[in-house]
């Protein structure tokens, strides 16, 4: 799956918990859920069940921890993806 397609994506997923609407509209590889779009810890679980809603995947708690940026959850969705 291309990751232009995964990002926006998960776009569509972290745009309902993040504050900094600015930083969503130019998300990239790179950006970083709680330090530029502004999303709490709290929420962050929530993005977590909303992608495993939304690709019908299972993220185990190692996994989980490794989900801060976009790249980052990107590598976890497509590892995930592959084991099906």
């Amino acid at each position: 799956m291309p990751n232009e397609n995964l990002i926006n994506r998960l776009k569509a997923i972290v745009s309902t918990y993040a504050q900094n609407k600015e930083a969503l509209n130019s998300i990239n590889e790179e950006t970083d859920f709680i330090n530029d779009l502004k999303i709490n810890s709290a929420n962050l679980v929530d993005v977590i069940l909303d992608v495993e809603e939304e690709f019908d995947i299972v993220i185990d708690n190692d996994a989980m921890e490794k989900m801060l940026t976009v790249k980052a959850s990107i590598a976890v969705i497509e590892a995930k993806l592959s084991e099906k």
